[in-house]
C-alpha cells in the first residue's frame, strides 16, 4: 500500500483509522504530534484547523505518496478549506467516517461537499468501528493511479 497521510479535524476518526489498517486495538487516544505507524503519517486535527500550522503539513506531504483528507459528517461546526488539494499536489482522497452514525442525508451530503470542495476525489465511506467501506478504501489504494 501507498504511504499515506491522514488529515482531518479533532476527533474525526483519524488515529482509529490508522490503528484499523495497522491491526492495532481500537483504542481513543489523542494525537498530539505527529506519528508515522508504518507506512501512515498520522496528524493532529488542529493542523488542519488552524491556518499557522499548514506549512507543517506541506512539509510532512512530501513524505506520502497520497493524502487521506478525513471528514466527520456528524460534526456541521467545521468545514474543509475550498482548494486544499492544491496545497499537496498529490493525490488528494476523501473519506467519511463515521458511516454508523449518520442520521439524515443531510450529513452525508454536508461532508460529501466539503471534501470535494477541498479537492478529493474519489470519497469513500467508512466505520472503523465496524470495518464497513475499509476493504473498498484498501483496494484503491493499492492500485495505481
Amino acid at each position: 500500500m501507498k504511504k499515506l497521510m491522514l488529515i482531518g479535524k479533532v476527533s474525526c476518526g483519524k488515529t482509529t483509522l490508522c490503528q484499523y489498517l495497522t491491526n492495532q486495538s481500537l483504542i481513543y487516544k489523542k494525537t498530539q504530534a505527529l506519528e508515522v505507524t508504518d507506512n501512515i503519517i498520522d496528524t493532529p486535527g488542529e493542523y488542519v484547523e488552524r491556518r499557522q500550522f499548514y506549512q507543517a503539513l506541506a512539509v510532512t506531504a512530501t513524505g506520502a505518496d497520497v493524502i487521506l483528507l478525513l471528514q466527520d459528517p456528524t460534526d456541521q461546526t467545521f468545514t474543509l478549506p475550498p482548494g486544499l488539494q492544491a496545497m499537496f499536489q498529490k493525490p488528494m482522497i476523501g473519506v467519511i467516517t463515521k458511516n454508523d452514525l449518520i442520521k439524515d442525508e443531510r450529513q452525508l451530503r454536508a461532508a460529501e461537499k466539503s471534501l470535494t470542495l477541498a479537492g478529493a476525489r474519489p470519497i469513500f465511506r467508512i466505520c472503523s468501528m465496524t470495518g464497513e467501506g475499509i476493504k473498498e478504501l484498501i483496494d484503491y489504494l493499492t492500485e495505481d493511479f
